[in-house]
């Protein structure tokens, strides 16, 4: 990484915009930033740390210090610095959250902090990132090193310089941690110590297993009864061991089996003296039954005797219903020869008083005069049907010749019509003709105007997605500053607690004292003043449950950013397409509809008159053609006119002789059928009723005859006899199923007074063998109990004596197991038996820090003349503090190591240097070979003397090798006259500081 330039306006004492060009310093390689105090020297590099990370290391973070209180309300405060990584170049350009007035009213408003990354593309500035969030993540891929890392290895701040020689181990370790990023070994450590506590818990929760499966055997054996006679109860005997118990628990389930054997015999015999109780007890109660049996049926058959005397009656009814059955087809004629008699001569008397109504001749006909009526009418009929034929013709014809006669009329006027018509078709012609070429021009913009109302509308569809899109991007970047801001109270959180834990580590340690066992820091066995925790613990699962909550969040923001970014990109791509706004769409889109809707309403009035001339050259035709149709037409109907007049008298002489007196021929006809249909029908009538007379007559004989020859006396005894099919079936069931009845019950009653041999009914007592078998039940049910009981009582045991031994068997892989995990994560927790008291991390740390020593070596020797090395030192530390990570300083004149605290100030600001440019190198390595070609050292030159001073300047002469700048802040006299090339901060006479890159204005 290489700064090209910086520019600072507003920021610190800087009022005016202010340029440092880096670039003008890359031929000497190392640069001087000199001036007063307090004008301003550190804020040039306080500029460049807030515009790559957006906080400045002199503050803590606090961005409103850095407005410059010079400025006035509407001045700008703002930091740009160019820089390259690998092989491109990139601007970064920061504004800090500041306090001012506000435009309009009183009060105070705030500014936000603004960010702006851009990438130099071919000679022009093009954005990347316009937030502060998106610039931050983009420049943690660009640069490689966080903020830490950054003041560590490229800028080494005031106050700061010396601060990792002088770090106690706890302080060292902090750093390092966050310069290596090696949390997750402290991850692998708790993971091991959970580890070993569950090993432990499942160990002890084996052994309580055993000792509650044998306690549970040995409360079952008391409660059974089962200990020996000599035991006493198990709660009250002296302690014995677990081995010991479990033979004791074997031997009982012994005894419980035995005794579950001789009850399940007991259990047999009792079973067998039930069954035979019940058999005999079953034997009584059918015995009772066929008692009961007897009983029922002598009342049964009791009551069909007293039946009999209604069934004989029944008897009585179906044999005179038999009787009658025969005579029912003779009675049921003549009763239907008779109704037919009578309806036959009601329908002629009828009919006869019709004829005579209407006066008909003769006035008391026969048969034969009727038939002489029917045979004249017909032959009239059959004369006068002809003369209707006639007449329906002379009405046609009349009709036809008086429908010719309009129509004839009709042909007239159209010829008429159609002349007048044709005779206006040559002039719509030549208007048409006319007005057809201004329409087709202006119908031929129709499709352009078309395309151009399609691109305008969907511009305007662009513009107002552009709208919409602007308050999702809004609603997008207010989400991921939600989410940012949630992200570093997550992770604040996480930091709070871990300092809570190592601040409480005392009062841990102390709370696992007991009193006369030794301390595992000190190995004292008093502990008079233990250390008391003064906040409450926080354990492993809070800071768990914290980090797994930061994680989250940084989850939640890295998809808030994805989100964010996906909206700008739409409403870039919207605006893009839309290029102009709604307002000048809506215009442009309301211009093209009109342009269209005028060319499409020219060329459908095009269309309309292209075809009204096509309509009317085709009409003409058609009716030049329709008029020499309608001639013609119109000469045929005159001809068949004077044909018709010639048929129609001759028709006329025909019907008028065959109307008579009718007005027509159809009312003659009409007349002259319903004489003939009355005289046929009344000739009909008179034949059926003495047909019908003679049948009646002759079915009553019959009948006579029949019932003359039967049991009964007339057909009205012979009809009351008569009974329906139902009725008959009734009494015949009611005879056969009394009959059947009767009979079963005689046999069934017949068959158990045999059995019996008259046996009283009371001869069979059930109490007794009931009694009995009421008492082998008790006895059996309670000997399956007893049994039941105790086979359960000694599977139970049975049970519990084989999983004791089991777990038992157990117990030893357990205590195997948990004395492995146990001493693992001990050892890699920094307990004993680590008698180093380094944990896995403090172990990874000090290799990084040996390295870091060993780069560092390389310098410290040269500026001091080979008195000096660095030397890593894990030795423990006092008080049980954290070990490993110790520093020392090897004195080549003493051969003694000392600590880095009794250096003199300027033999602390060399071996800080030289440990300051050593972890550059190793922190560089770990964060994937990232080259600095820029470093600042921020003061701590004025303690050195002249032949100190120029070793150490020796030292930073060797880094500009291989194209590297070094800028340096110094007052000291001898490096202003050795270094030519100076960045001069001169604190004007008003306040605001400038800055020149000049460097005669040194002399």
């Amino acid at each position: 990484m290489r700064l090209h330039r910086l520019e600072l306006t507003g920021f610190g004492p800087f009022r005016e915009r202010q340029v440092v060009d880096f670039d003008a310093f890359a031929a000497d390689g190392i640069f001087l930033i000199s001036g007063r105090t307090g004008a301003g020297k550190s804020s040039v590099l306080d500029g460049v740390t807030f515009a790559l990370y957006g906080g400045v290391p002199r503050y803590d973070g606090s961005d409103r210090r850095l407005r410059s209180d010079h400025c006035a309300p509407d001045d700008p405060t703002r930091v740009s610095v160019e820089f390259s990584a690998g092989d491109r170049r990139w601007r970064v350009t920061r504004s800090p959250e500041y306090e001012r007035p506000k435009q309009r009213g009183s009060g105070m408003t705030t500014e936000p902090h603004r960010a702006q990354l851009d990438e130099l593309v071919n000679g022009e500035w093009i954005g990347r990132a316009a937030r502060p969030v998106d610039v931050a993540r983009e420049l943690d891929d660009i640069l490689g090193l966080s903020q830490q890392q950054f003041l560590q290895v490229i800028l080494l701040a005031q106050n700061r310089f010396a601060e990792f020689l002088l770090a106690k181990n706890d302080e060292r370790q902090r750093l390092l941690r966050r310069l290596f990023g090696t949390r997750t070994y402290e991850g692998y450590q708790a993971a091991l110590e959970q580890r070993r506590k569950d090993a432990e818990h499942e160990l002890s929760l084996a052994g309580d297993g055993v000792e509650l499966l044998v306690g549970e055997a040995e409360h079952l054996l008391a409660a059974e009864g089962l200990l020996p006679s000599d035991a006493s109860d198990p709660a009250n005997a002296p302690p014995a061991s677990l081995a010991t118990r479990l033979e004791a628990t074997a031997v009982g389930v012994q005894r419980a089996a035995y005794r579950a054997e001789t009850l399940a015999r007991e259990r047999a015999e009792a079973d067998a003296a039930h069954h035979a109780a019940e058999a005999a007890h079953a034997s009584a109660k059918a015995r009772h039954a066929t008692h009961e049996q007897r009983r029922r049926s002598r009342e049964a058959l009791a009551r069909l005797e007293a039946a009999e005397p209604l069934i004989a009656e029944d008897r009585a009814v179906l044999a005179q219903a038999a009787a009658a059955e025969g005579l029912r087809a003779y009675l049921d004629t003549a009763a239907e020869a008779e109704l037919a008699a009578k309806v036959a001569e009601d329908d002629a008397a009828r009919l006869l008083g019709e004829w005579r109504a209407a006066g008909r001749s003769p006035a008391q006909p026969d048969t034969e005069a009727l038939a002489a009526v029917v045979e004249r009418v017909t032959g009239d009929l059959a004369v006068w049907s002809a003369a209707e034929a006639a007449e329906r013709e002379l009405e046609r014809i009349v009709a036809e010749a008086a429908d010719g006669e309009a129509r004839a009329a009709e042909f007239e006027q159209a010829l008429a019509t159609l002349d007048a018509a044709r005779s206006a078709f040559p002039a719509r012609v030549a208007e048409i003709d006319a007005a057809l070429p201004d329409l087709q021009a202006r119908a031929g913009t129709l499709e352009s105007t078309r395309q151009h109302r399609e691109a305008t509308s969907e511009r305007l569809r662009a513009a107002r997605d552009a709208e919409k899109l602007t308050e999702a991007a809004r609603a997008a970047e207010v989400a991921y500053l939600a989410e940012t801001g949630r992200h570093d109270r997550a992770r604040s959180l996480v930091t709070t607690l871990l300092r809570r834990r190592l601040a409480g580590h005392a009062a841990e340690l102390a709370a696992a004292l007991i009193d006369g066992e030794p301390c595992a820091v000190c190995g004292a066995t008093e502990h008079p003043a233990p250390a008391e925790a003064t906040e409450q613990p926080v354990s492993d699962a809070e800071i768990a449950a914290a980090e797994g909550a930061r994680d989250a969040a940084a989850v939640a923001e890295k998809a808030a950013a994805d989100a964010a970014r996906g909206a700008r990109e739409a409403l870039a791509t919207a605006m893009a397409w839309a290029g102009e706004g709604v307002a000048a769409l809506v215009d442009a889109l309301a211009q093209a509809d009109s342009a269209a809707a005028a060319a499409q309403e020219a060329a459908a009035e095009r269309d309309r008159l292209t075809a009204e001339r096509k309509g009317l050259t085709a009409a003409d035709a058609e009716a030049r053609d329709e008029r020499e149709a309608l001639a013609a037409e119109l000469a045929a109907l005159r001809e068949r006119r004077a044909a018709l007049e010639a048929q129609v008298g001759a028709a006329r002489q025909t019907v008028d002789a065959a109307r008579g007196e009718f007005a027509t021929v159809a009312e003659r006809i009409a007349h002259g059928t319903a004489l003939r249909d009355q005289a046929s029908a009344l000739a009909a009538a008179l034949v059926a009723a003495g047909t019908a007379a003679d049948r009646a007559r002759k079915a009553a004989r019959e009948r006579d005859e029949r019932i003359a020859a039967s049991v009964f006396a007339d057909a009205a005894q012979a009809a009351a006899a008569l009974r329906s099919t139902a009725d008959r079936d009734s009494l015949e069931e009611r005879v056969a199923a009394h009959d059947v009845a009767l009979r079963i019950e005689r046999e069934r009653l017949r068959e158990l007074e045999l059995e019996l041999a008259g046996e009283p009914d009371d001869a069979v007592d059930l109490t007794a063998t009931a009694a009995a078998l009421a008492a082998t039940r008790e006895q059996w049910s309670a000997a399956v109990d007893r049994a039941a009981h105790a086979e359960q009582a000694a599977a139970r045991l049975a049970d519990l004596v084989d999983r004791a031994h089991v777990s038992h068997d157990g117990i030893a892989v357990l205590a195997e197991t948990h004395a492995v995990v146990s001493r693992l994560a001990n050892t890699l927790n920094g307990r004993a038996p680590n008698t180093h008291r380094m944990t896995l991390e403090s172990f990874v740390l000090a290799a990084e820090l040996e390295e870091i020593v060993e780069a560092a070596n390389l310098r410290l020797s040269d500026m001091s003349s080979g008195r000096y090395r660095l030397q890593h030192s894990d030795a423990l530390a006092a008080r049980g503090a954290a070990s490993g990570l110790g520093l020392e300083i090897m004195d080549a004149h003493t051969g003694m190591a000392r600590p880095a605290q009794s250096l003199s100030g300027g033999e602390t600001f060399l071996a800080s240097l030289a440990l300051a440019l050593g972890l550059a190198e190793v922190v560089t390595a770990r964060a994937g070979g990232v080259r600095l070609d820029t470093l600042f050292i921020d003061e701590g030159f004025g303690s050195l003397d002249d032949d100190t001073l120029e070793l150490a300047m020796r030292t930073l002469d060797e880094l500009r090798q291989g194209g590297r700048t070094v800028g340096l802040i110094s007052h000291v006299a001898a490096m202003k006259e050795q270094i030519p090339a100076q960045l001069i901060v001169v604190a004007t006479p008003h306040g605001p500081s400038t800055i020149s890159q000049d460097a005669a204005l040194v002399a």
